[in-house]
């Protein structure tokens, strides 16, 4: 494989390879008999045709695509073992220069991190952010632990009341037809939780046990389902059962059921020390995030093109993993959401462009303070890990990837550096 270099604007480096035209010819031979059986020739079995018979027929370019498939990848990497301080931080560009049964010759427009002089990161004054807890904080977490505790009873002597929950059979029309989800029985319903269609509970409120009423409605004009939006329906209820929750006195028994202490007073102590344990590491990441900001600020960065796209995708990605995780498929999310995977890039765009930024950033001081993670680190990092997955160190070693590894020495790493910079800027 012979190529020549270009450096080019933005950040990037244009290299021109010409294939051996053996290899080529290997990649025009695979691609025939990975698809020589979607021909069918007269005189031969489907699948059976030479190869110069289907080259005569439709000429050889029919190939090419499937043999430029097979050899680009083992191209770029030849091309990376010879270009030893080539570090690509994007996929390349490929744009193919000629092309013929014998030749092939490929640029490869490989993007690499933009050269740029580092800001201020050092001696900067910024204000400390500091948090307390308050009275009203504390009475926040014992209201939850007490709604938690709360017991729930039948109610059978009034109609019910906002904040009750209901049993109620109910049976959706639009039209007098009745439409896909809008039955169910024996469904709980918390009155004023605003989980049904406007207006339903409002109208439930009142009813008594055994009652039966229709209630009307309309859909919201951006309903989810585009066949119900804006739409009038009736529902036809009846209503099993009404319960209300009583909440427990708050005092010395309360705290003994809710928590390990034997008083009300220890048990606010407990929450107030943990939440001012929260109230602090918030205070810690907004200072953290408020440098970083004020290091990039500092900082002057061409940022390429092809490396936000990398990040936008990446997060993309993400995005569409968290929706399949939740068990929805990104289709229905952008259908019920009226929007679409450009609409999200848009997105992401902005914050696509800071990540890059801070990254480069923080490789770049990274470099310039020497800041390695170092072998007692990695081993006790590794530790924690095995101990998080139930398994020994060896056994998390013996199953461990490339980029468990890289993940852990990295996350030390970046740790480490914004360690260091706590330290060297000063929060008053």
């Amino acid at each position: 494989m012979n190529y020549n270099k270009e450096i080019l604007e933005n950040s990037e480096i244009k290299y021109v390879v010409d294939a051996d035209s053996s290899a080529w010819q290997n990649a025009i031979r695979e691609a025939y008999n990975k698809t020589k059986h979607k021909f069918n020739i007269e005189g031969f079995r489907k699948g059976k045709a030479p190869m110069s018979v289907i080259t005569r027929m439709y000429g050889v370019g029919v190939f090419f695509d499937d043999a430029l498939d097979i050899i680009l990848s083992s191209l770029y990497t030849e091309l990376l073992q010879k270009e030893t301080e080539l570090k690509p931080v994007a996929r390349p560009q490929v744009d193919i220069v000629a092309i013929s049964d014998t030749e092939l010759k490929v640029a490869f427009i490989v993007t690499v991190a933009p050269e740029f002089t580092l800001g201020e990161y050092k001696g900067i004054k910024l204000a400390k952010v500091k948090k307390d807890v308050t009275e009203e904080m504390i009475t926040e977490e014992i209201t939850k632990a007490q709604e938690k505790a709360g017991a729930w009873e039948n109610v059978t002597d009034r109609p019910c009341e906002k904040f009750d929950t209901v049993i109620i059979d109910y049976s959706g029309s639009v039209n007098g037809v009745k439409f896909a989800g809008g039955t169910a029985e024996k469904q709980n319903l918390e009155l004023g939780s605003g989980m049904f269609i406007p207006g339903f509970e409002e109208q439930v409120e009142g009813m008594s046990i055994g009652d039966e009423k229709d209630i009307n409605v309309k859909f919201p004009e951006e309903y989810g389902a585009e066949d119900l939006a804006g739409k009038d329906a009736v529902f036809a209820v009846k209503l099993h059962e009404i319960k209300k929750k009583v909440l427990p006195e708050i005092n010395d028994d309360f705290a003994k059921d809710v928590s390990e202490f034997d008083s009300l007073e220890e048990y606010k102590a407990d929450i107030k020390a943990k939440l001012q344990k929260t109230l602090e590491d918030n205070a810690k990441r907004e200072m953290e995030n408020a440098l970083l900001d004020k290091i990039a600020e500092n900082t002057e960065i061409k940022i390429p093109d092809a490396m936000i796209e990398e990040q936008i995708e990446e997060m993309i990605q993400e995005f569409e993993y968290r929706i399949a995780y939740q068990g929805l498929k990104i289709e229905d999310y952008y259908k019920y959401t009226n929007s679409s995977r450009d609409e999200l890039r848009l997105r992401y765009n902005e914050q696509a462009q800071k990540n890059v930024k801070m990254e480069l950033i923080l490789n770049a001081i990274i470099k310039a303070e020497n800041i390695k993670a170092e072998e007692s680190e990695i081993e006790s990092k590794i530790a924690d890990f095995a101990k998080g997955a139930n398994k020994s160190v060896e056994e998390f070693k013996a199953t461990m990837r490339i980029e468990q590894a890289n993940y852990i020495e990295r996350e030390i790493v970046i740790n480490k550096v914004i360690d260091f910079l706590m330290a060297n800027n000063k929060f008053a």
